[in-house]
């Protein structure tokens, strides 16, 4: 049973491809896509229970994906997470102002992602003791 179902949305397949691995290992289904067009039509369809969104990408960037996300009523409360090489604070600004839950910059470590994710949903790593 896994965990919940996590939309990966960049248009870099690698990592995509990273994030499927870590996820998938630490018991969470994922859903992937490769630009903000795909990232929508997802969302809506599948109903993830969070979605980790690149800024650049091309069609639609990850900010209108997330302001578009977060104004329709099936999807506004799947938490965000905006990843990004953006990393200045005018930018992490921005991401927070369009809705976003959460703003990790690349370069990442994928461990403190699937952290991350576990904090927002409520979940613990299940190769961890529980106290």
């Amino acid at each position: 049973m896994a965990k919940g179902r996590i939309l990966v949305v960049d248009d870099e397949i690698y990592i995509v491809h990273i994030l499927d691995f870590s996820l998938g290992m630490e018991g969470y289904e994922v859903i992937t896509a490769l630009d903000g067009e795909q990232a929508l039509e997802k969302a809506r369809a599948e109903k993830p229970d969070l979605i980790v969104l690149d800024i650049m990408m091309p069609k639609l960037d990850g900010y209108e994906t997330c302001k578009m996300l977060k104004a329709e009523a099936g999807t506004k409360d799947i938490p965000v997470i905006l990843l990004s090489a953006k990393g200045r604070n005018v930018d992490q600004k921005i991401g927070f102002e369009v809705g976003a839950d959460d703003y990790i910059t690349k370069p990442f470590s994928p461990r403190k992602l699937v952290e991350r994710i576990n904090a927002i949903l409520g979940q613990t790593s299940p190769n961890r003791m529980q106290a």
